[in-house]
């Protein structure tokens, strides 16, 4: 047996116990080998027979041992085992690029966050409330469906009840669960959402791609096709930044009431940020017929990680989603349901709502005058209306090229043709700039180095 290299940050069995490990492993130890008694070995080793003892019961325990009475320890026979990090396929993960200003449209500003306010009402839930530790109702807590009503029907003109409502960890959480009760082929944005895509894929459908213009998705291009349902983000159109006017709204419903097996998602993932004026009145309100699944994600109003989500069935697939999914558990901590419930309730959401929208608004308004002024009338900017993210059309240049300049730089960018499937859409050279995570006086050094890796293109 080899000396240990004794580690103070490990244990003495441990140590022992993946050092008989390795030499069983690489077959230095022959099976039905008999191991030294606990008593030669600690003597041998200079450690204790319990330090020992408790290495030989957890190689015994889990095989590679067999204690046998008035006899001492053998090596059982073992396949071949391969080194551990074959095993588990270790591989080093590489390390995310840290760049000087990152324009994710995915982000927010963290220091945002209502701290004090969500962590009073969630420590005042987890004295008051211990209940809360058990399971609860699938769909999501009765309290926060009725709270989500409420607030939906107020705030987005929905129209439901709380029993339509489903509470789930995310947008493609409740979206993957929604797949099996709709049709075969799915009728996707192009450019769109590439998890909504990734979404549609990985559960089997078929998905086509309508393009969208400046008003949003096209409805005639859509009824070229064989979809069954179509997948929309009409309010703030992801990534363009297009919002989808009423009469083609309109079109859209009567494209679904045309057959009584075609349905309608609405991702409403952002609508609260809307600054020009109050926020468009979803798709889901105009609904006559129940053809309209709406969707919807706290993830920009409140952050990323806070994996709520909610979901508005019609009154037939959620008899659909009942009969299927009856003994699912809500995959959102109660403690984070009720909290929300609260913070809905009381009144906080709304003032939180406004907040972050003056500030974001204000953010906006500074930035993009700090890129008009870097980048002169070379550049369109767009989408400033609403969202987190601008829209910037070049007239030099593609938008590789953009994307890479920025990236030399230090600037984490993307670009337009990065959310499209079909190669036949013609559009100008154009990149996104979320400015969600963008500080206030990180604007102008920001719209300063984005001239100087654009400057040929200006």
């Amino acid at each position: 047996m080899k000396l240990l290299r004794f580690d103070l940050k490990m244990p003495l069995y441990e140590q022992l116990y993946k050092t008989i490990v390795d030499e069983i492993r690489q077959g230095k130890l022959a099976p039905e080998s008999k191991m030294p008694s606990k008593r030669s070995l600690a003597q041998q080793l200079g450690i204790s027979v319990n330090t020992v003892d408790t290495a030989y019961q957890m190689l015994v325990a889990e095989g590679y041992l067999e204690s046998r009475p008035r006899s001492g320890f053998y090596v059982m026979e073992i396949e071949h085992l391969p080194q551990q990090a074959e095993v588990f396929g270790q591989k080093e993960e590489k390390e995310q690029p840290r760049w000087k200003f990152d324009f994710n449209t995915a982000g927010i500003d963290a220091s945002l966050f209502p701290f004090r306010t969500w962590g009073k009402i969630q420590k005042e839930l987890l004295y008051s409330k211990p209940q809360l530790l058990n399971r609860g109702q699938g769909q999501g807590d009765a309290q926060l469906r009725v709270a989500l009503a409420q607030h939906l029907q107020q705030y987005r003109g929905v129209k439901c009840s709380p029993s339509q409502i489903v509470v789930g960890a995310g947008l493609e959480y409740l979206l993957g669960l929604l797949m099996p009760l709709l049709g075969e082929v799915i009728a996707l944005e192009d450019p769109g959402y590439p998890k909504a895509k990734q979404v549609v894929s990985n559960f089997g459908k078929q998905s086509v791609f309508v393009p969208v213009d400046r008003y949003g998705l096209s409805v005639e291009n859509l009824c070229k096709t064989s979809a069954q349902a179509v997948y929309v983000t009409p309010s703030h159109q992801f990534p363009t930044g297009a919002t989808m006017p009423v009469g083609r709204r309109a079109a859209l419903l009567q494209w679904a009431y045309a057959d009584k097996n075609r349905f309608i998602v609405e991702d409403d993932y952002d609508s609260e940020f809307r600054f020009d004026l109050r926020p468009i009145p979803s798709l889901q309100g105009m609904d006559s017929r129940q053809r309209v699944v709406y969707i919807t994600t706290f993830s920009k109003s409140l952050a990323p990680s806070i994996r709520i989500a909610c979901l508005v069935l019609p009154n037939s697939l959620a008899e659909c989603w009942n009969s299927r999914y009856a003994n699912y558990a809500c995959t959102v901590s109660r403690f984070e349901q009720q909290t929300l419930c609260c913070f809905l309730q009381q009144g906080y959401f709304a003032r939180h709502l406004s907040r972050m929208r003056n500030e974001y608004r204000r953010r906006m308004l500074c930035f993009k005058n700090e890129l008009e002024r870097c980048l002169g009338n070379a550049v369109q900017i767009t989408g400033e209306h609403t969202g987190l993210h601008l829209v910037l059309e070049f007239s030099k240049g593609t938008t590789e090229q953009l994307v890479q300049a920025a990236q030399k730089k230090g600037m984490n960018v993307s670009g337009l043709d990065s959310y499209q499937t079909l190669s036949n859409l013609l559009t100008k050279p154009t990149v996104l700039l979320g400015y969600g995570c963008l500080q206030n006086n990180e604007i102008t050094p920001a719209a300063e180095l984005l001239r100087q890796a654009w400057k040929e293109f200006l």
